[in-house]
């Protein structure tokens, strides 16, 4: 078995811990800690009536000491922040062992330790609120050195700022940098609001497989698996639609799923292969119906986290306030680049491309042409929340045909800072023409389109028993969280992302 190397530090923590336990003290202690307030609570709520909290229980972190002969001054971080505690030999030793003090606070507890005290708040000469600490517990000796930040001057030392760092170590990363704690704590917000927005519709709250055998719903390369009992190949759902409207076949008029995606692509800031979708389908409607939803549930998203509907994005102003900004893609096509693109055949917009200094695969078929001039040309403009709508046939086998417009969709994006939020269809309910749509995405299969859909028969036959006409949605939960919190990577938004193996 390979030898574990230790850092210097480790090693001395190592040896605290021995101490610790052979001064009969368990440093990892079974016994039920009762806590009766915490720290963000104790800020708040003192200064207002100081005859609070004067028998206060509280556990946490030790972030810094101060040690001041036989009485000390220490920083506790518990899960809501960090508050000063004041620790006397003579309190928490009342008898004529002072071991507890002497040698357990003062030499063998570290910076990282995880404690239980409990005393009563006072405010010292300074004005600082702080716990005067009767009695003391170690509840987990921490066993690797805090990455604590120092500053002087103004000027910070040490800071756990490393992005790979912190996105592989992402526990490190919530203890010493309390700010990404409050983005996991929005997104949480944000998720619960978009709940209760979509229960108070009515709509219900759904699972469906994330093993398929057939993956389908989005144009994406899937992960595969294989299922030994059955002795089948599986796949790691790419999106959930085709369940989801299955549902709908079914009976229910509303159905929503927070549902973890994976597509085995490319990683950058905007993309990681496991991600959040909420999806929501809904009978009887259109996709103008579903425009004036997403706009009234991200505006309560904003609202609710921000207070306003105008919040900040790097170094931009972002208003959510309805109603927002609407093109057709060839309309915002056109105004960006001067070039009306919607009479173009497969080898003009081909040509068009090149002009424009746009890339594109032989491979790609019209709709792809069309969907790669759009993003390199037109997205980054778009910062404002905006909808894009009517999108070609070609790019959207699972969405209706326009009612009045040929060759085109009733599709709509909204893109927001540049980047897609959501995408919504009036959804395909005619089963002959779905038909039609997958036998054309396997020919662009055949052509070398890795992203070409596939030929769903349950999904085909569940149409043909009569779908409701249908609005659907998908919105990009990380995509919507990055921008809630100003964060400027998906990465930021993920507990932990994927990253690549360091050997």
């Amino acid at each position: 078995m390979e030898q574990l190397e230790l850092t210097e530090q480790e090693i001395i923590r190592r040896k605290s811990l021995e101490e610790i336990i052979n001064l009969g003290i368990n440093p990892y202690p079974a016994d039920l800690f009762d806590i009766n307030a915490n720290c963000a609570e104790i800020l708040e709520k003192f200064p207002a009536d100081n005859s609070l909290f004067q028998e206060v229980s509280i556990a946490g972190r030790i972030m810094s000491r101060r040690i001041m002969g036989n009485a000390s001054f220490a920083e506790l971080l518990d899960s809501t922040g960090r508050i000063q505690i004041y620790v006397r030999r003579d309190d928490i030793c009342p008898d004529e062992d002072k071991a507890l003090y002497n040698t357990l606070f003062k030499k063998l507890l570290d910076i990282g330790d995880i404690i239980g005290i409990k005393g009563f708040v006072f405010v010292t000469k300074m004005g600082e609120i702080t716990i005067h600490v009767k009695s003391l517990v170690l509840l987990s000796k921490s066993l690797q050195p805090l990455p604590i930040v120092k500053e002087k001057d103004g000027v910070v030392y040490d800071a756990f700022t490393d992005p790979e760092q912190r996105y592989r170590q992402r526990y490190l990363d919530l203890i010493v940098n309390p700010h990404v704690r409050q983005v996991f704590v929005k997104i949480t917000q944000l998720m619960n609001t978009m709940r209760q927005f979509l229960n108070e519709k009515g709509y219900i709250e759904v699972e469906t497989p994330i093993l398929q055998p057939m993956y389908g719903g989005a144009a994406a390369r899937p992960f595969k698996t294989h299922h030994n009992a059955l002795d089948i190949p599986l796949y790691l759902r790419i999106a959930n639609e085709l369940y989801l409207k299955r549902l709908i076949v079914g009976g229910y008029d509303g159905v929503y799923e927070f549902s973890k995606d994976f597509r085995n692509e490319g990683m950058d800031r905007f993309h990681n292969p496991e991600f959040t979708q909420m999806e929501l389908y809904v009978a009887y409607k259109d996709y103008n119906w579903m425009m004036d939803l997403v706009e009234e549930m991200v505006e309560r998203i904003a609202v609710n986290l921000h207070g306003s509907t105008v919040i900040t994005v790097g170094d931009k102003q972002i208003d959510f306030k309805r109603p927002w900004k609407r093109f057709t893609m060839y309309e915002a096509i056109q105004h960006f680049t001067g070039i009306d693109i919607s009479k173009m055949d497969e080898n003009q917009l081909r040509a068009t491309a090149n002009q424009l200094g746009v890339f594109c695969d032989e491979k790609l078929g019209r709709g792809k042409i069309i969907d790669e001039i759009f993003g390199e040309k037109c997205e980054a403009n778009l910062v404002q929340p905006t909808f894009i709508t009517d999108y070609p046939v070609e790019m959207s086998p699972l969405a209706k045909k326009h009612r009045s417009a040929e060759g085109l969709v009733e599709r709509f994006e909204a893109i927001c800072n540049g980047k897609e939020l959501c995408n919504a269809f009036s959804e395909l309910n005619d089963p002959i023409d779905q038909r039609k749509r997958f036998e054309e995405q396997l020919e662009l299969g055949r052509r070398g389109d890795p992203e070409a859909m596939v030929l769903d028969e349950d999904f085909l036959n569940a149409l043909g028993y009569g779908m409701p006409p249908t609005a659907g949605l998908g919105i990009g939960i990380d995509r919507l969280a990055m921008i809630m919190t100003n964060s400027n990577s998906i990465q930021d938004v993920l507990f932990f992302p994927q990253m690549k193996p360091k050997n």
